[in-house]
């Protein structure tokens, strides 16, 4: 039996030994991250991004000693005497875990957040426990205590997307740590330990119990006296949240390294350059349309190339400190009347045109299954008579969509919406003509792209080029126009149906929907608003560019009549083209003309009220004349 107990307990000194030689050969593990720069299309600077997050990087020196002293005291108070483990801890914290069967009760040491910071995510399982302990030798085998200390000071996490912190101290208190009082120290030092419930920006009062208890921590272990405890107590504290960088740069490095990292296939390196296809200009005016818009709402907005899907300008959110949730590309919203161009194209391809007329009048849909659908125009108001599609559009009348809708089938109308770039889940129901899919402000963009592009395929990107520390060039977009998926003739006509939503001539029953802005606007742009009780959309574009906006409540609150997402666009739309102007949709060969009358859908004469040059495959366009309007 003692043979047996010293072969195991050689067997275990010539493992141990061998594990340790071996993490020593495997050298120092590579820490203090150098920053990601993120460059414009022309290269220009436009922010530096970490991989993870923002942060400004300070040494040791320069932070705060109180602070430095109190961030030992709560996390790891014998940081300076042990390599790398507290074992007291760690027994007590064990014995808890199996008693509870999980790993709920935490006793990592300041070098043990480090190498999870670094190299780990945050699981918790058997596994990266392992991995933790294998990474926290390596660290204390190869750096001093203040080299640890200084890079778990500039990589734990505060909440809002902030790493760091000196960031932390300018994001939450607007000055460096060497200027922050007690008080705010004892707050600064509370919130890593659940940085989004301790946050003092969302949850103030839960964030002063933690800084309390920290101060009470100090006064026990003779750190601060009681009377200092007392102010620091009483003292009133100015939380700001002021991001650092531009509110909405947050949003561009998280979707440009993200990108990034599947170009590479893998992390993006410390030190590369990511230039992408942002033009600061159009970054800038889509920010301020946003600013002088939005008012309590959210909002997501993309300007794009709609030939080559080049992202120019993008709006997550209102600011990415906040919120770093984007809801230009991930949020998922009910799109509205912005899905009936994907439905008249289907129309347009299948036998309709610009002039086809069907009546606008209250309508009762029954189906087989004994079910039945009613659907309603904006204010209960009908034409009560026959309109064109040309009207239809301009105007959005769901009457006429849902009676185009069953008549095409759902499916057809899916199957063309899939050619061009949706995804996500389309249901094949009567309601689905009215926008009831849930689509992203990119997935929108890109669709009504291919109508902007004359009908070729497109998708859209963010990264330009990558570069490399000394000036390699990684990787380089290269542009190839999309392969032709539309007839270019019937999107040719549908961008002319398009503009009909900012033409007041149009207004009848209803106005069109484009009127409140129709004056405000240069140019000779195609698009579609939308909105449900929760969201409010605008979509339009020239040959040369192409804005998304949505506005709305995180939480699907009501809107009500809310006018945000076309002047938003409007602003933006208008900016895009101050410099080079806005160029004209160009017929393709098989194109004619002819003015109707957007009523009757026959040719107009002189009595009738209101004339609308429409466009027609060469052989659909009509013949006769109107006469309805002679008495």
């Amino acid at each position: 039996m003692k043979k047996l107990a010293l072969w195991i307990c050689l067997v275990l000194s010539i493992g141990f030994i061998s594990l340790m030689i071996s993490i020593y050969l495997l050298g120092a593990p590579k820490i203090n991250e150098q920053p990601i720069d993120i460059l414009d299309h022309n290269g220009d600077l436009i922010g530096t991004a970490y991989s993870d997050g923002e942060r400004i990087w300070q040494s040791l020196e320069d932070i705060h000693p109180m602070l430095v002293d109190t961030t030992i005291m709560i996390e790891d108070q014998n940081f300076h005497h042990h390599g790398g483990f507290d074992l007291k801890r760690i027994g007590g914290a064990v014995l808890k875990n199996l008693h509870q069967g999980n790993l709920a009760e935490g006793a990592s040491t300041i070098t043990q957040q480090y190498a999870r910071n670094l190299y780990l995510t945050h699981e918790k399982t058997w596994l990266r426990k392992l991995k933790e302990a294998f990474y926290t030798i390596r660290l204390e085998q190869h750096y001093d205590k203040d080299s640890l200390l200084e890079g778990y000071l500039n990589t734990i996490y505060y909440g809002h997307g902030i790493y760091g912190v000196e960031t932390a101290s300018q994001f939450y208190f607007g000055k460096s740590t060497t200027d922050l009082s007690l008080a705010e120290i004892a707050l600064l030092v509370a919130i890593p330990n659940r940085p989004n419930a301790y946050s003092p920006l969302n949850h103030y009062d839960t964030a002063k119990e933690q800084q309390e208890k920290v101060l009470a921590i100090l006064e026990a272990e003779d750190l601060i006296t009681t009377t200092e405890a007392e102010l620091a107590r009483l003292e009133v504290l100015n939380i700001e949240g002021e991001t650092l960088q531009q509110p909405q740069f947050g949003y561009l490095a998280d979707l440009a390294i993200a990108e990034a990292k599947e170009l590479l296939d893998g992390p993006v390196p410390a030190g590369y350059q990511l230039q992408t296809t942002i033009n600061l200009e159009q970054q800038e005016a889509l920010s301020q349309a946003v600013i002088e818009h939005i008012d309590d709402l959210q909002v997501g907005a993309i300007m794009a190339h709609p030939a080559t899907g080049a992202i120019q300008a993008l709006i997550g959110g209102v600011d990415y400190q906040l919120s770093p949730y984007n809801r230009a590309t991930q949020a998922h919203r009910m799109v509205g009347s912005t899905f009936k161009p994907f439905l008249y194209y289907t129309a347009l391809e299948n036998g309709f045109t610009a002039a086809t007329t069907l009546t606008s009048e209250p309508t009762t849909f029954a189906f087989s299954d004994d079910s039945q659908y009613r659907p309603s125009n904006f204010n209960q108001l009908y034409a009560n008579d026959t309109i064109t599609l040309a009207q239809a559009l301009a105007v959005s009348d769901n009457i006429y969509a849902v009676k185009t809708h069953l008549f095409l089938t759902p499916e057809k109308v899916i199957d063309r919406s899939r050619s061009i770039g949706i995804t996500s889940e389309l249901e094949p129901v009567p309601a689905l003509a009215l926008g009831t899919a849930s689509l992203s402000v990119q997935e929108l963009v890109t669709a009504y792209s291919h109508f902007a592009n004359g009908g070729h395929t497109v998708s859209p990107f963010l990264i330009e080029k990558i570069i490399g520390p000394n000036e390699e060039i990684i990787y380089q977009h290269d542009f190839q126009l999309g392969e032709q998926v539309l007839d270019e003739r019937v999107t040719f006509i549908l961008n002319q149906l398009l503009t009909g939503m900012f033409d007041p001539n149009l207004s009848d029953y209803l106005a069109v929907t484009g009127g409140s802005i129709s004056e405000d606007l240069s140019g000779d742009y195609a698009g579609k608003s939308g909105s449900t009780d929760t969201d409010s959309w605008m979509v339009g574009y020239s040959p040369n560019l192409i804005v998304g906006v949505w506005t709305g409540y995180d939480d699907n609150q009501k809107i009500g009549s809310n006018q945000a997402s076309k002047l938003i666009w409007r602003d933006a739309i208008e900016a895009g083209h101050r410099e080079n102007g806005s160029d004209s949709f160009i017929a393709p060969p098989g194109i004619v003309a002819a003015y109707v009358d957007p009523q009757s859908g026959l040719l107009s004469d002189e009595h009738c009220p209101v004339s609308r040059l429409m466009y027609f495959i060469e052989g659909t366009e009509p013949l006769i004349y109107c006469n309805l309007h002679e008495d």
